[in-house]
């Protein structure tokens, strides 16, 4: 039933199109355009306007031919750098870029799979409920166009978004984020003929750094210093720098503690400092703690997973459920109350120019995707 060639071709066209983060209206069009033609009600929203993007977030809408509750897909449009001029090669079964760039089955991979499914169902005419299917901008800077998705579109209160590699896996429990930035002003001077003037930014954001447990915490938390920028010349005494970092956890109180004890460490050697150049206020500190997305955990027993798991079953699979490091558009529609299991498509080696995704992968995740939806219709849905 499955076209694997129409999937290749599928996929190759959508991962050469350009659709680095803020710049996805051309793949949009292309998405929208073959949905229509397939009988979908395609919707626009307003996030582009305020996120920076060319576009808005893409909704489609299939009213299906069985009375079932609405059950969402997701899939991303955006990639990352270096994402321009990708020319996809196949393989042994294998797609791979020329090396040169990403290959992009991050998340289009998802998006070619989505497309498959849709084109069986109604060339079979398949029992089939309501499907709404989220196309997203600008998953990879944040997963703002999840963030600022027009909710009132979407009335389907659980589904799957496609964005991971286990095709055998289902990710049910995901992190907490919180975003840090702090900005410590310190005092210029030469830094040859009078350092004894200046206070050093970059040295006291590394006497801050320097105690911190950066890397793993435990098994639910982990922690990043990723960028630190400042000064302007090595005979400089640098006067301000930029430290910017994360916490993640999948336990709300241990994301709480980790972030205050980053915070305090930067205060404190802020605040204490009483060496060489203080007074009128230096050295200063400025800080930013921000939420980047909340946690996601779904029950075992969830419709979202025994649907999975049956289906896979159904298929000679198994269906594992997984705990996930990553944020992904499932945590701001579970924030939203929409359970989202995230299923994979097997792509590997994402955000790398050594990234590949077989096409058997594809097929199976296609495979499973068709039997999830006729479970869903042939019961009438499943209760939340």
């Amino acid at each position: 039933m499955i076209n694997s060639e129409r999937l290749a071709e599928i996929f190759m066209q959508l991962v050469e199109i350009d659709s680095v983060s803020k710049e996805e209206g051309k793949i949009a069009v292309l998405i929208k355009d073959i949905l229509e033609s397939l009988g979908a009600r395609t919707f626009v929203d307003g996030a582009g306007e305020k996120i920076g993007s060319d576009t808005g977030n893409l909704i489609a809408k299939f009213k299906g031919n069985t009375q079932a509750p609405p059950l969402l897909l997701n899939a991303h449009m955006d990639t990352v750098e270096p994402g321009r001029g990708v020319q996809a090669v196949l393989k042994d079964g294998i797609f791979t870029s020329d090396g040169t760039t990403i290959l992009g089955a991050d998340d289009k991979s998802a998006i070619a799979i989505i497309i498959e499914v849709v084109r069986i169902l109604k060339e079979n005419e398949l029992p089939c409920g309501p499907l709404e299917l989220v196309f997203t901008v600008c998953e990879e800077t944040g997963l703002l166009g999840a963030k600022h998705l027009d909710f009132d579109l979407i009335s389907a209160t659980y589904g799957f978004a496609l964005d991971a590699t286990d095709t055998e896996g289902i990710v049910t429990r995901a992190p907490s984020a919180n975003r840090l930035e702090f900005r410590i002003h310190g005092k210029d001077a030469h830094a040859g003929a009078a350092p004894e003037k200046g206070i050093n930014a970059i040295l006291l954001a590394s006497k801050a750094i320097a105690p911190l447990q950066i890397g793993r915490i435990d098994h639910e938390t982990t922690c990043n210093i990723g960028v630190v920028e400042g000064g302007t010349a090595i005979n400089i005494v640098p006067k301000l720098v930029t430290v910017k970092g994360e916490v993640r956890s999948h336990d709300e109180d241990k994301l709480d503690r980790v972030t205050e004890k980053i915070v305090s460490s930067f205060k404190d050697v802020v605040e204490n400092y009483s060496g060489p150049g203080s007074g009128d206020g230096l050295p200063r500190l400025e800080l930013q703690v921000e939420n980047d997305f909340r946690r996601t955990f779904i029950p075992d027993d969830h419709a979202v997973v025994t649907l999975a798991s049956r289906a896979a079953e159904n298929l000679g699979k198994k269906m594992i459920t997984k705990r996930s490091g990553g944020g992904a558009d499932a945590n701001v529609f579970f924030e939203k109350g929409i359970m989202t299991g995230v299923l994979g498509t097997g792509m590997r080696d994402m955000h790398t120019v050594r990234e590949s995704v077989r096409l058997d992968d594809m097929v199976q995740a296609t495979e499973l995707l068709l039997e999830i939806i006729r479970l869903h219709t042939s019961e009438g849905g499943a209760p939340a």
